[in-house]
């Protein structure tokens, strides 16, 4: 069952940021079909001459496990499932020096300063917000020490909006001072940054060549979330934007151009999705050894149903990277997927996203 997704949008305000996009709630898959079983016959009482079964041989009878039943169905979904194992990893550029993927894993914390309710970023107080992102970096490493982590901070720097705003693009731009903010919290854990993009009406041609002092500095990198690009019509919260691959190839383009001009080390971009048309011919997407593009499971839900919204839109339509939301909200992840759960899975999860 493909989920939906609710919304609610940031209220306009002058200065602070009030609500926030939240988001989808993945709806109730039906429980699983119980297999019927049938309690065994007795046996009848063995007459004269009649051959017995030993006493031995019984127990040794009821103790063989029955092999499972396969049929069709389950035949043609362990085929698909092969498939799209193969698939992977992606044969894309070998990793130039100073790339932090597939050798890290990058652990980001989401949201923005000015609002409780959209991330963790901006939940806590700062010195409690890092605590717990020390927390989460020691599990994982820990969990998973083959693989160092890459602590990050991952900033909504330009938010969709309910309104119009003086311009029209329904989204609003956070200012150098907020961004520099950020940046200064990073540094004290040696964090990288991401700025997230939700154009609205407006496109990544409008909004990423104002973010670029930022974005060639060598510890800032990019995420856009299609659900607020309304290049299709309509106006954030009322439909579900959309994200195509000349986009993804146009700021893949863009950063690559900075890593070249700046000379820094090769910037990770991440695309948000949850939805078939949240990215579209992703097959046409450019693979440039200057980016690392990871497409990004978005979203909350059960682990069973997290999963299912990962092998349909992540892992079932390849690109090069993965990456996995993780809420720490009940509400929003009830129960939470274990990291146990998450490092199961494949491919491999290299981007996990907290908020």
């Amino acid at each position: 069952m493909i989920p939906h997704r609710i919304f609610k949008l940031l209220a306009p305000a002058p200065a602070l940021i009030a609500a926030a996009a939240l988001p989808f709630v993945l709806s109730a898959q039906s429980a699983p079909e119980k297999a019927a079983t049938k309690a065994p016959a007795k046996a009848p009482a063995s007459s004269s001459g009649a051959t017995k079964q030993s006493t031995a041989t019984k127990r040794a009878s009821d103790t063989v496990p029955r092999p499972p039943r396969v049929n069709a169905e389950s035949l043609a979904a362990a085929r698909r499932d092969s498939t799209i194992n193969a698939m992977w990893p992606v044969k894309g550029p070998d990793p130039l020096p100073g790339s932090i993927l597939p050798h890290k894993r990058i652990i980001a914390f989401y949201g923005n300063p000015l609002s409780t309710r959209m991330g963790v970023l901006g939940e806590y107080p700062v010195d409690e917000m890092l605590r717990r992102l020390d927390d989460e970096v020691a599990a994982w490493n820990k969990a998973d020490p083959a693989t160092p982590v890459q602590p990050a901070l991952h900033l909504i720097a330009v938010v969709a909006q309910a309104s119009a705003g003086s311009d029209g693009k329904y989204r609003a731009r956070m200012d150098s001072a907020l961004i520099e903010r950020v940046a200064g919290w990073a540094k004290r854990r040696d964090a990288i940054v991401f700025l997230d993009i939700q154009v609205g009406l407006s496109t990544l041609q409008q909004e990423l060549p104002r973010l670029a002092g930022f974005l060639s500095r060598p510890n800032f990198h990019l995420g856009v979330d299609p659900e607020f690009m309304m290049k299709n019509g309509g106006l954030p919260g009322k439909r579900i934007g959309t994200m195509d691959a000349s986009d993804v190839n146009y700021a893949t383009s863009f950063l690559a151009d900075l890593v070249t001009k700046h000379n820094v080390p090769p910037k990770v971009f991440v695309v948000h999705r949850f939805t078939k048309k949240g990215l579209t011919n992703y097959k046409e997407i450019k693979l440039d050894p200057r980016v690392q593009v990871v497409i990004h499971m978005d979203g909350f839900g059960s682990p069973t149903l997290k999963r299912s919204t990962f092998r349909s839109w992540i892992k079932a339509e390849p690109v090069q990277f993965v990456g996995w939301k993780q809420f720490f909200k009940p509400r929003n992840d009830n129960p939470r997927t274990t990291i146990a759960e998450i490092l199961k899975l494949w491919p491999r999860v290299l981007y996990v996203q907290y908020q």
